[in-house]
């Protein structure tokens, strides 16, 4: 889950927040007097000291206080020098739990806690020269899923229809994409178009997903119909090796183009997919990226079997069938 980045520009300088707006935190946190110091320099959050409530635990019954605190609503802060193991205590029991870090190092393990981690950082001046790396950390990285290899079965044309093409505001990788599918329990990795060819520019930006009907996944485990994705919504990004991030919806492009349906067995299950019949289509192989005009059946290519249904991209336990 993406967590809040608040960064304490305490003591004031303008160029710590600067670089904090430049590096994409959800606040700026400062003394009242400089409130409007930071909202000329762009458009963001900007609290105050006293939104929080920061404790410093040295024993039990500092563990209880915040706690309850956080119990009656309050933003509590738990200092930098807190030990893991309380800090597990408190997140076992309650949200809205923040902690104070002054390095990478420190945000990594604060986010690690119990596999869920605190709840939003407090960033500290110290740990300017890491900030970019923390907010991508927090904001972008969503973990590991074991993508597997699915054998090729069946490549038909079937004639026209609406394709989506995903452009997002990021720049992609060689072997990142997105996982696309007639269903949400059967994905493949189809591939943005990262490489060259001899007849269009790279545009890796894109990832020509598919028809509209198709499944993609969303952060927090939603999916979401290609069709419903809008400027500004939130995908879900997967390379090769399975790690994902998040990437931002810029423009969506629903054209009628040629295509062809794919379809694939793994561990004894089928699914299928749908995408443009064109040479910079492609799904991911074992050695990298395959243009759809040259897969063959029996090539292997990389997919994803989630084991529950989908009601309004929600996980449900409920026999769906889909075909």
């Amino acid at each position: 889950m993406s967590k809040k980045i608040f960064f304490k520009a305490i003591p004031f300088e303008k160029e710590m927040v600067t670089l904090a707006l430049e590096s994409g935190v959800d606040a700026v946190v400062v003394e009242k007097k400089h409130v409007e110091d930071v909202r000329s320099l762009g458009r963001i959050e900007v609290l105050e000291p006293e939104d929080f409530v920061f404790v410093d635990i040295q024993d039990k019954k500092d563990e209880t206080q915040a706690v309850k605190l956080a119990k009656e609503g309050k933003q509590v802060v738990l200092l930098e020098h807190t030990e893991i193991i309380p800090i597990e205590n408190i997140l076992a029991q309650v949200k809205n739990i923040g902690q104070e870090v002054s390095s990478l190092s420190q945000a990594q393990t604060s986010l690690g806690i119990l596999e869920r981690g605190v709840d939003f950082l407090m960033v500290l001046p110290a740990a300017s020269g890491d900030l970019k790396e923390i907010v991508r950390l927090a904001k972008l990285n969503q973990g590991k899923i074991n993508l597997q290899l699915a054998t090729i079965k069946k490549i038909e044309p079937i004639g026209l229809g609406h394709r989506v093409c995903v452009d997002t505001v990021s720049l992609l990788k060689t072997g990142q994409g997105m996982l696309v599918g007639n269903s949400s329990k059967f994905t493949f990795l189809v591939h943005a178009e990262t490489e060259s060819n001899p007849y269009v520019s790279p545009r890796p930006f894109r990832i020509n997903a598919g028809g509209v009907h198709s499944y993609t996944f969303l952060p927090a485990d939603k999916t979401a119909y290609l069709e419903e994705l809008r400027p500004g919504n939130e995908v879900l990004i997967v390379n090769e090796n399975g790690e994902q991030e998040i990437a931002v919806v810029g423009r969506i492009k629903t054209e009628i183009r040629p295509m062809l349906l794919i379809e694939a067995d793994m561990d004894g299950l089928s699914g299928c997919v749908i995408l443009q019949n064109a040479e910079t289509i492609r799904l991911v192989g074992p050695e990298g990226p395959i243009s759809v005009v040259n897969l063959q059946v029996g090539d292997k290519v990389k997919a994803y079997l989630d084991s529950a249904g989908r009601h309004f991209g929600m996980k449900i336990k409920e026999e769906i069938i889909e075909k």
